[in-house]
């Protein structure tokens, strides 16, 4: 019964009539009936995931029982509904978790637990997928841990121990070697569930994110990259000169090369910018095959070029310089014809200018160099 409205309904017996009163949260049995109604009577409450529906299991008879069968079957019916209330919830459990996985492998998303102290992992399948390891199979956290690279495995376990240590949560993006030999980007989140401040369980979710990481890696790339020679732009150039020091690239600047290619305005002119566009491309190869290990090569102008070398490298300026102007004597092909271009180059050495000064003092370098005819190099001297 539902309220006083009967849901379903067995044998043979008029159904009673039964006061509302009587369905409460315990199961009750009334041997000798009520005044009215069933000479037997057992009303026991049935568990249920919908708390806005509670159900009763009603038992009635026209003959009475006594007090030790009567409450024999009160036991026995108690133990048939709560094994019927566990297998009920054993298949909702089951449906839910069927949903979850099937969300979770839409999403790419995993759900992960570890036991503490004993480090004892739990995993849903979309976790054994972004490790690509076989579902299900016996995995503990030492071998999940060798599986991330090194520094992720490294900041992951510094955020994960004080998390533990003061029952917080944390979010990171770790890359991972797959079983498989793949690698990808994950992101982890986690919560600590404790117990009077002491950590017992640490838990959230996995999700493969390779395909994020690669797209915003791609636009950066785009966003720093000169279309037509594939070199670095002029944002990315300034940003380099800007970091003198390298404490974001890692590399202190070394020194400043302007290159001006010297006969590219009557290419252009003459034969068009199709012409003009393959000699940016080809001026830009050779820049890239003559500049040292570590260098910034960049087109920063129509046909202004740059090279930032690296502090931490020991650059023979001359040499490198040389063999830039030399490379540029050779002719370029342009469709059936080869045409001479030529370079001129105006070198910085940084010393304790700022990057404005360092590149003002390349330029004049390279006002010089054109000064003296093109086609060769000369390097800044502040006296």
């Amino acid at each position: 019964m539902a309220s006083d409205r009967w849901v379903a309904y067995d044998g043979d017996l008029r159904r009673p009539i039964i006061s509302s009163a009587l369905f409460g949260d315990l199961a009750e049995v009334f041997p000798q009936g009520l005044q009215s109604g069933p000479a037997f009577l057992l009303i026991s409450p049935i568990p249920t995931i919908d708390e806005n529906r509670p159900l009763w299991l009603v038992l009635w008879d026209t003959r009475p029982r006594d007090q030790i069968s009567s409450h024999i079957l009160l036991a026995r019916v108690i133990e048939l509904v709560g094994q019927s209330a566990m297998a009920g919830r054993r298949v909702a459990e089951g449906r839910r978790q069927n949903l979850l996985e099937r969300a979770s492998a839409t999403a790419r998303i995993g759900i992960w637990s570890c036991t503490l102290p004993d480090e004892r992992l739990t995993w849903t399948n979309g976790v054994y997928d972004i490790f690509e390891l076989p579902r299900g199979s016996q995995v503990d956290r030492g071998t999940s841990l060798r599986m991330y690279a090194p520094e992720s495995a490294r900041q992951m376990q510094a955020l994960r121990a004080e998390a533990i240590a003061t029952c917080g949560d944390f979010n990171f993006d770790a890359e991972i070697i797959t079983a498989k030999d793949n690698h990808r980007w994950m992101r982890i989140t986690a919560t600590v569930d404790g117990v009077e401040g002491k950590a017992r369980r640490i838990f959230g979710m996995k999700q493969n994110i390779t395909e994020e990481k690669r797209m915003v890696e791609r636009t950066r790339i785009l966003s720093e990259t000169d279309a037509l020679t594939g070199l670095a732009n002029r944002g990315l150039f300034n940003a380099r000169l800007e970091d003198l020091h390298g404490q974001q690239s890692g590399a202190p600047v070394g020194a400043l090369i302007l290159i001006d290619l010297d006969n590219f305005k009557s290419i252009n002119d003459t034969f068009g910018h199709s012409h003009g566009d393959t000699c940016l491309i080809k001026a830009g190869e050779r820049l890239r095959q003559c500049a040292p290990v570590g260098a910034l090569v960049a087109r920063i102008g129509g046909d202004e070029f740059a090279i930032v070398t690296d502090g931490c490298q020991h650059v023979d300026i001359e040499r490198l310089s040389t063999d830039i102007v030399s490379a540029f004597e050779r002719p370029i092909q342009l469709g059936t014809h080869q045409h001479h271009v030529g370079a001129s180059l105006g070198i910085a050495i940084r010393v304790a200018q700022d990057a404005d000064t360092l590149y003002r003092d390349a330029d004049i370098a390279l006002y010089s160099a054109k000064s003296a005819g093109r086609g060769t190099w000369r390097v800044f001297n502040a006296a």
